[in-house]
């Protein structure tokens, strides 16, 4: 999925941030059990309860430079930074019409803070080992994009542009729960196969799968231009792969040998996969309700 040439791409949308020493989140087991929260978290939707339990810390570094892009169509499409900073654009404008459409809500421009090492936020302080995250207390979507490596090398995942772009949108997807009242369901019930935490994980992928549908579709201000290309069958298979190689089952066999549905809190590869597929091909909301659905296995958009 690429960027059009021409595309009007606001150059700031994304900040740098930091300042963060990670000293407040709590990863106990030793190394065997870091690793295990470290995969569990990568792609986390509200990590409060390991960053200060959802403190109200006005220190978060959202307010830093911007992320060195000027704007144009080709550094968005070769540069992982620039990526980011142009991927938030076109769910803005997806988000900033799809939601008022379809649920009557006024859509709100998350922040998005790109750090490297450690960051301050107003859920405490995070370091790159948490990954890509959301943090509701300041309504901030947060990257270190050495996370983007790490996913290909590390968990096989396909290093395509929208493989990358599924994960913005994905946390994107936090923030449109966050807006709708949803996104606290995942601390009430916070782990097992039909959780609320799974739950709020596989409609996020599901929203991520809206925002891949009219992504080449939806204009921009002034009725310019969509800012991306048509997706390709390589680009729906690269999302696929992310999807799949940060599902619960895979993280625990590789991690231990086992898979225990009962410590899940993002569902298995296959439901991710099925969830972002779901959003795609439906384009609704609606179709991406996993709270009231009976059978996880089983999305609307998919039947």
């Amino acid at each position: 999925m690429t960027f059009r040439e021409g595309a009007q791409i606001d150059p700031n949308r994304a900040r740098r941030g930091g300042g963060g020493t990670g000293g407040r989140i709590a990863l106990g087991g030793g190394a065997g059990g870091l690793i295990v929260l470290v995969l569990a978290l990568l792609f986390g939707g509200n990590p409060a309860d390991f960053l200060g339990a959802g403190t109200t810390d006005n220190s978060s570094s959202n307010s830093g430079q911007g992320a060195g892009c000027t704007g144009g169509a080709t550094e968005a499409n070769t540069d992982v930074d620039c990526r980011i900073n142009a991927t938030a654009v076109s769910l803005d404008q997806v988000w900033g019409t799809q939601l008022t459409r379809q649920t009557g809500v006024n859509y709100t421009q998350p922040q998005v803070v790109l750090f490297t090492g450690s960051v301050s936020t107003a859920c405490g302080n995070a370091t790159s080992e948490v990954g890509p995250f959301y943090c509701p207390a300041d309504q901030t979507t947060y990257f270190d994009t050495s996370f983007f490596q790490v996913l290909t090398d590390r968990f096989g995942a396909s290093g395509g542009p929208l493989a990358q772009m599924y994960v913005v949108a994905h946390e994107f997807g936090h923030h449109i729960q966050n807006q709708l009242g949803d996104l606290g369901r995942a601390q009430s019930d916070p782990r097992g196969p039909e959780s609320g935490a799974v739950r709020v994980e596989l409609q996020a992928d599901c929203y991520a799968g809206i925002w891949a549908r009219y992504a080449a579709t939806e204009r921009g201000p002034n009725n310019s231009e969509p800012l991306l290309q048509p997706l390709t069958q390589q680009d729906i298979s690269d999302a696929l792969s992310a999807a799949a190689s940060v599902g619960d089952d895979r993280i625990q066999q590789a991690s231990t040998g086992r898979v225990n549905p009962e410590g899940w809190t993002h569902g298995s590869s296959e439901q991710r996969q099925k969830w972002f597929a779901s959003g795609y091909n439906t384009g609704q909301i609606s179709g991406c309700d996993t709270f009231t659905a009976t059978d996880l296995d089983n999305p609307p958009g998919l039947r």
